[in-house]
């Protein structure tokens, strides 16, 4: 049995400029650029999304990749993604938020219970 999620390859096509949205838009984020062939890094929530160079998806697919937030940081994560000029979809009466990097990647905040 798997003890825990290790972590997220995601392909991009401009690892450092996908990092830097991630730390744009969590204020906890922690990046390891790459160099060379090697992999740029960003943790988040415990979780290692490992942003390697190459040709993302044509289109979403409604695969996505969420994050359990409480109503503070979900609000100031919204307003950091507004403010990137990230468009936004609010949902399941705005405790649920989604958004699209800039390779077609969904993921979604979602604001725990009781938070």
């Amino acid at each position: 049995m798997p003890k825990s999620l290790d972590h997220i390859a995601l392909v991009v096509r401009d690892p450092a400029r996908s990092a830097q949205l991630f730390a744009q838009v969590f204020e906890d984020a922690r990046v390891q650029l790459g160099t060379g062939e090697h992999d740029t890094l960003v943790w988040l929530g415990g979780v290692c999304l490992v942003l390697v160079c190459g040709t993302p998806p044509e289109t979403r697919n409604g695969d996505h990749i969420a994050f359990t937030v409480d109503k503070t940081e979900f609000a100031a994560c919204a307003e950091r993604l507004r403010a990137a000029g990230i468009a936004c979809l609010m949902a399941r009466g705005d405790s649920a938020l989604y958004f699209d990097d800039y390779d077609n990647h969904v993921f979604e905040l979602d604001v725990a219970e009781g938070a």
